[in-house]
């Protein structure tokens, strides 16, 4: 395989998580019947670009289709960070109604809605059905496609050049990642600004965030490798902020670079110079994450059949892709597991991918009472562990396993 961006060849193993199903292809009860497809799961590191990137086995189309089950809106605290971002570039780039957001990956309307109630015309860009058909019920219009060159030259010609584009948390769904990031350079007005959010690869190694690797993140992304890839696709990048998000994510500000007039900023300088110092060039920085993974997953398991031998019920909360890896790469079942309660009615009576672990409401951790909640997405654990704060009542504790096994009084 060749690296997505600069096509060097691969040879830098960065983890490999043996294979697993899709993350985000949740089981009905009649597809029990019927086998899976796995695929190997194995990031591999491009030693030119330093673009950490996943083999080729599986194809978008298969990863993304009209029932994938992901939607943004049922997280609180992704939604009050999405209402405070449409704030903060309404203010700073001095957006209203003569202006046009255009969103990339924009499911189920999540951030939209709030570009829409300040009165600012925009546009979802959504390839999966089921989430862009949710978004039009809310009053977005949404053009149901994946994104890239072409479409963005076809907004262009239209007349629908964007002040702003959104793309958070898609740019490391893309298997593309040149034609994805030219596209903007052609939706974009002449002094139009494009956001990225997506998490931090540095993150993800001092973290031990293995289990943030899934078929559907085809790429693992540095700022100084996104710098690389927007120059070369038309994009300069004058900006960056660290947020919280994801356990630890950037939000990168671009513009075009045929027409963008905004100086690069003192916090971009300075995580360039980070990222070099961190070793981002360096093959020893991506030599400790498989030996990580491999312990989370024996403690895990340790803690799981510990608590069986002691007959303690352990049940799971969030049906969450990164879950799926971790409990794929455990090897766990519904022998340890008893279920995972979401509150996405969407994956409420199906069955994770691999482990097959069933998928229920919220309510049924009440009705039972179980003595541990292990938290899949740990991103998530303190406004989980608020929502199901009744759970203390009967004497349950709150587990994490990423980026260690920890036990919340």
């Amino acid at each position: 395989m060749k690296c997505r961006h600069c096509y060097a060849p691969l040879e830098l193993t960065l983890v490999d998580l043996g294979s697993s199903p899709p993350s985000n292809a949740y089981l009905t009860a009649a597809d029990l019947d019927a086998p899976e497809k796995w695929y190997p799961l194995r990031v591999m590191v491009c030693e030119r670009c330093w673009l950490a990137q996943t083999r080729d086995f599986a194809q978008a189309a298969e990863l993304f289709s009209a029932d994938y089950a992901y939607y943004s809106s049922y997280s609180t605290s992704w939604l009050d960070h999405c209402r405070r971002y449409v704030d903060a570039m309404i203010e700073r780039f001095e957006l209203d109604g003569s202006s046009h957001v255009v969103e990339v990956a924009s499911n189920d309307g999540y951030l939209l809605q709030y570009v829409r109630a300040a009165g600012i015309p925009c546009t979802g860009i959504e390839p999966t059905a089921g989430t862009a058909g949710v978004a039009r019920a809310r009053g977005i219009e949404t053009i149901e496609e994946f994104f890239g060159v072409r479409l963005g030259s076809r907004l262009a010609e239209e007349g629908k050049c964007a002040d702003l584009t959104i793309a958070n948390n898609v740019l490391a769904h893309v298997p593309d990642i040149n034609d994805f990031v030219a596209g903007f350079a052609r939706a974009l007005k002449p002094d139009g600004v494009a956001t990225f959010e997506f998490p931090h690869l540095l993150r993800l190694l001092a973290e031990n965030q293995f289990d943030t690797i899934y078929h559907e993140h085809f790429s693992y992304l540095s700022f100084t490798t996104v710098m690389t890839v927007f120059a070369a696709n038309g994009l300069r990048v004058f900006d960056v902020e660290r947020l919280p998000t994801h356990g630890g994510s950037l939000r990168v500000y671009a513009q075009r670079a045929d027409t963008g007039s905004r100086p690069m900023t003192q916090a971009s300088r300075e995580l360039e110079a980070e990222e070099r110092a961190a070793g981002i060039g360096d093959t020893r920085l991506y030599s400790g994450l498989q030996g990580a993974a491999e312990r989370i997953k024996n403690d895990l398991l340790t803690f799981l059949l510990d608590a069986r031998r002691d007959g303690r019920r352990v049940v799971a909360y969030g049906a969450a892709a990164k879950g799926n890896t971790l409990l794929n790469f455990a090897g766990c079942r519904g022998d340890l597991l008893s279920y995972v309660a979401d509150r996405n009615p969407v994956k409420q009576g199906k069955f994770l991918p691999g482990s097959r672990i069933p998928i229920v409401a919220a309510e049924r951790i009440e009705r039972d009472t179980p003595d541990f909640i292990l938290v899949l997405p740990w991103n998530l654990r303190d406004e989980i562990v608020q929502q199901l704060a009744g759970a203390r009542k009967w004497g349950a504790r709150f587990v994490t396993a990423v980026p260690k096994l920890e036990i919340v009084p």
